[in-house]
């Protein structure tokens, strides 16, 4: 069994302790949910196990062959290469395998008569059948259409953030390294991309470490919960929901305990505080107990919430009014003959298709885009706070507070009560140590937090938030969510998080690309589910249709042969060897049926069986799928 087995890990920013002499192991098939508010150092953990950030103290050890591979949420891509290329352009050796088959069948391809080249190749296809490449090869295609990248041959330079972080996606994903870390693995990923991957990953046969703010993915793919807070790693078994339950408790007793230590500080005070004649008689042993008791009171540290109770200003019933509203951005249509009314207190989810057009509404709503045609009224007592998902710039070099009183020195609340800008960094997790520090010495999520702040202290009355999940932590996310809930005005919130919309929204746009924007009210999720339930009886009823369509017409007359150039050469070498994969793949699995019935007493041992033969079904359902396309257009 491969384990990565971590020792007294310890690691320091500045004043700021990240995590302090951390011990863990992580074994295969661990399914671990890493969350801890911004600035925690989830990040900082994740480069230390990757092996990118040496700067801390402590031992990790693993085996000499043991694999890593890592989704950053920025992920490094050559600009220059194809998405193909940029996808093999890691130092793993059967990267390495494929590139070089690649470039030597281009070679023998051009000069078949050319012994040296002939001879490369044969090598090469040697080492592609030592290290089943083919099957990666395949692999590759499969994952990146299901991450909705379809044109292998696009330059990363050409790609939108959204589609770099997909292809990046698709390069740790193909690795099945022994350990994925995956850094909010779900940003700029469509609903069907975010089920794909929750099944990928419930199969994965290696170990996941994850950091998400997503709490369903968490609760769908986790078996465990770590949570770092105040440089301590707390480990909880079981999904998010679970984690909830557990750590409510844990809490709840560290509190009770922190109670009955002061209760007994405040006794032996008052001992200690006696008279002379008792003091001299006082015993040495409870002295020291005393002594003892004084270092320890009050060291409980529990994580403060986000308090944003901001006031804001008067909001009429009419807030934003479009008709007949189109709008066409590099010739794709994102309105098309549009009308909606927008309210005072109304809760707005948008969500949909990556690339159809939510983020362009929110600018034509905030008047930073016009519409090509129609009319768009904004009520006059709107007052916008525009949450985007790239942040304004903030100068790096301004110290925190300062950035905050360009606003102001104080705001009022919404019980009319003023509140410093000190008050109120210290409420939303800045800690007066942290109030002078450079911007730039922020992590990404505690400037995401800041730039937030600074927008609610312009107490806007109607707030539009595009994607406003993306590196905020659970803990800020949640009391958002509560002050929404609370808000007075009007909110419109573009997301992926089904999550957060599920909470914060009660009327729905779906974009579905093309102009066409469906409307619903109630849960996202019920939406979702309907929609899915739509989409499979809609293939069922085209399978049919077509199944009948073919039954007809061979009636008639034989179906003519589907017409196609020959399978290239790669192809044709995948088809050459696809039916003996097949078979391997099949063998294997009457072999673990075999397994299962020596093993029928063992639990642990059947549930490690049937998550290998459902990896084994997976892998003969894409060779199938591979087979039958292929099988087209063989001679």
């Amino acid at each position: 069994m491969q384990t990565m087995r971590v020792e007294d890990l310890t690691k320091t920013y500045g004043e700021k302790i990240l995590f302090n002499k951390l011990n863990f192991i992580i074994n295969e098939q661990d399914r671990i949910g890493l969350i801890g508010t911004n600035g925690t150092g989830k990040s900082s953990l994740l480069n230390a196990l990757m092996g990118t950030d040496h700067d801390f103290t402590g031992t990790i050890t693993t085996s000499n062959s043991y694999t890593i591979a890592y989704l950053k949420q920025d992920p490094e891509l050559p600009a220059d290469m194809t998405i193909m290329e940029a996808v093999f352009s890691g130092s793993q050796a059967i990267y390495q395998v494929i590139r070089e088959y690649e470039n030597a069948l281009n070679n023998y391809s051009n000069r078949p008569e050319n012994e040296k080249w002939q001879k490369r190749y044969e090598n090469a296809e040697a080492k592609m059948n030592e290290f089943d490449a083919w099957n990666v090869q395949n692999n590759v295609k499969t994952i990146l259409t299901q991450l909705k990248i379809y044109d292998y041959e696009q330059k990363i330079k050409d790609l939108s953030g959204g589609q770099r972080r997909r292809v990046g996606l698709a390069q740790v994903l193909i690795q099945s390294p022994d350990l994925l870390l995956l850094d909010e693995p779900t940003n700029h990923l469509d609903f069907d991309s975010i089920a794909w991957l929750e099944k990928y990953l419930a199969a994965y046969k290696g170990a996941i470490l994850l950091v998400t703010h997503d709490r369903y993915f968490l609760d769908r793919v986790a078996n465990q919960i770590w949570e770092l807070s105040f440089g301590n790693l707390y480990q909880y078994q079981g999904n998010y929901q679970e984690y909830v339950r557990l750590k409510a408790e844990r809490v709840e007793g560290e509190v009770a305990a922190e109670h009955k230590r002061q209760q007994l500080y405040k006794t032996e005070l008052d001992w200690m505080k006696a008279g002379a004649k008792a003091r001299s008689t006082k015993q040495q042993a409870r002295i020291n107990r005393f002594n003892e008791l004084k270092e320890n009171v009050n060291t409980l540290q529990t994580e403060e919430t986000v308090d944003i109770n901001l006031g804001q200003q008067r909001l009429g019933k009419q807030v934003f009014e479009i008709e007949d509203g189109n709008l066409t951005i590099e010739n794709k249509v994102i309105l098309k003959d549009f009308n909606t009314l927008i309210q005072g207190g109304e809760r707005i989810g948008i969500s949909g298709e990556n690339g159809a057009g939510k983020s362009s509404l929110l600018n034509v709503l905030a008047e930073r885009l016009n519409l090509d045609s129609g009319i768009l009224k904004v009520g006059e007592t709107v007052k916008i706070g525009y949450y985007t998902q790239q942040i304004e710039p903030i100068p790096e070099d301004k110290r925190v507070i300062n950035y905050l009183s360009e606003i102001g020195q104080q705001v009022v609340n919404k019980d009319g009560e003023k509140i410093s800008v000190a008050e109120l960094l210290e409420q939303f997790l800045f800690p007066k140590f942290m109030h002078g520090t450079l911007i730039r010495k922020l992590s990404g999520g505690e400037k995401r937090r800041l730039y937030l702040l600074k927008l609610l202290m312009e107490q806007p009355n109607v707030l539009l938030l595009d994607e406003p999940t993306n590196d905020l932590d659970i803990a800020t996310l949640t009391v958002l969510e509560n002050y929404v809930q609370q808000f007075q005005g009007t909110v419109i919130t573009v997301s992926h998080d089904r999550y957060f919309l599920d909470k914060v929204a009660d009327r729905l746009l779906f974009f579905k690309g093309n102009g066409v924007i469906e409307e619903q009210r109630g849960l996202f999720t019920e939406f979702l589910n309907q929609l899915n339930t739509a989409t499979k009886q809609a293939k069922v009823n085209e399978k049919n249709a077509n199944n009948h369509s073919v039954t007809k017409s061979s009636k008639k007359e034989p179906v003519a042969k589907k017409i196609k150039t020959k399978l290239t050469y790669a192809e044709q070498m995948e088809w050459d060897h696809l039916e003996d994969d097949i078979d391997k793949l099949e063998n294997q699995k009457v072999a673990i049926d075999d397994q299962m019935l020596e093993n029928s007493a063992n639990y642990d041992k059947l549930a490690d069986l049937q998550t290998q033969k459902d990896q084994l079904d997976q892998q003969i359902n894409q060779k199938m799928e591979r087979w039958e396309y292929l099988s087209q257009y063989v001679d």
